[in-house]
Parts: C-alpha cells; structure tokens; sequence
C-alpha cells in the first residue's frame, strides 16, 4: 500500500484545522474579532419589551434608548469578563457616563446580589432571561457593549469589556462626538482604574 495515500486524510486533516483556526481568530476584514461589525449599526435599536431586572412590573421597550446618547453593556454573573470590566463601568458611571444594561441569560437573584455587592454602574437594568433581545442585537456573549445615539441609532458595537484603553482610543471619542458636549469627558488615567 502506497504510504502517500495514508498521509492524505492526515494532511487534509492539518489544512482544514489550520483554516478554522485563522477564521476563529479575524473576523470578515481579517482584524481583532473584538471588533465585530453588526448589521444593526446605524439602524435603531430592536423593539423590545423587558422587565427592570429590580421591578419585575414595570417594562421597558425601544424608547428607553431615546433622548441622550448612551452605553448598553450586555452583562451576566456566569461571565468572568464581566467581573473584570465591572470596576470600570463604576468609574464610568461615577463620571456621569450613561450606562443602561441588559443582564443575559442569567438568574435574576443572583444578578441582584451581584449589583448590591459589586456596585451598580446602571441608570436601568433590563432582564433578558432568555436571550432573545441579546438574539435580535446578535450578541455572541458577554461582555457585549453597544454605544447608542440620542436617537436610539446603534453606533458601534464593542465585543468584550469595556476597559481603559479601549474606552480612552475608541469609545470615549464616540461618546464624546455624539454627545456634542462643549466639555467632553477627558480620558480616564491608567493609575485610576485597578
């Protein structure tokens, strides 16, 4: 038996893994997969209807999203990124940065006491047990982070947390140029943010 023939399925094997692997790690114009596009920026946010993740009788839909440009982070207890950006969403909202949040696919007593415990950066906090509204805004996971206009226009979407480089190189910038603000917020000092 001609040994070529038992190294084929071997080779083709290697190719197609090396393939994947170099998929997995860009996205469709070949850059960091932190920066996935989404087929939703510059469209309005989804319509929706969700509960507070506090007060399970009062809802809230697309609406919310109007009136000031805005942050929507997705977030959940079970994601460990989440955990390590939390800090600075704090130090965000401390410097009056708006945040709005929607706990995914998560326990709403356990995000709770996650907020109690760890501070709450949000001025609302959606709860999206199921995913769904996650679905329609393609989220992949958490941290997901979408920067809104006063409009309710979705303007850029940030995968995976929100930390002090990125925010001072890329979201600050945006945020700053929506808000039109004659004082912009100046970036955060690296000392500041543990």
């Amino acid at each position: 038996m001609n040994r070529n023939i038992l190294f084929a399925p071997l080779a083709l094997f290697a190719v197609l893994v090396a393939v994947f692997a170099t998929q997995l790690t860009r996205n469709a114009d070949g850059d960091d997969p932190t920066k996935l596009e989404s087929v939703l920026v510059g469209k309005p946010v989804p319509d929706f209807q969700l509960q507070d993740l506090f007060e399970e009788n009062k809802t809230y839909d697309q609406s919310l999203f109007k009136g000031k440009p805005l942050l929507l982070n997705v977030w959940a207890t079970w994601c460990p990124t989440c955990y390590a950006e939390h800090q600075f969403l704090n130090k965000l909202s401390s410097q009056g940065v708006n945040i709005i949040g929607l706990n995914y696919k998560d326990d709403r007593e356990k995000a709770k006491k996650w907020l109690r415990e760890l501070g709450d950066p949000y001025q609302i906090v959606l709860f999206d047990g199921s995913g769904m509204f996650g679905l329609d805004l393609g989220v992949y996971g958490a941290p997901e982070t979408f920067l809104i206009d006063a409009e309710g226009k979705i303007q850029y979407r940030h995968v995976g947390d929100v930390n002090v480089d990125n925010w001072n190189e890329t979201l600050l910038p945006l945020y700053n140029k929506l808000a039109g603000q004659k004082a912009p917020l100046n970036p955060v000092p690296m000392e500041r943010v543990q």
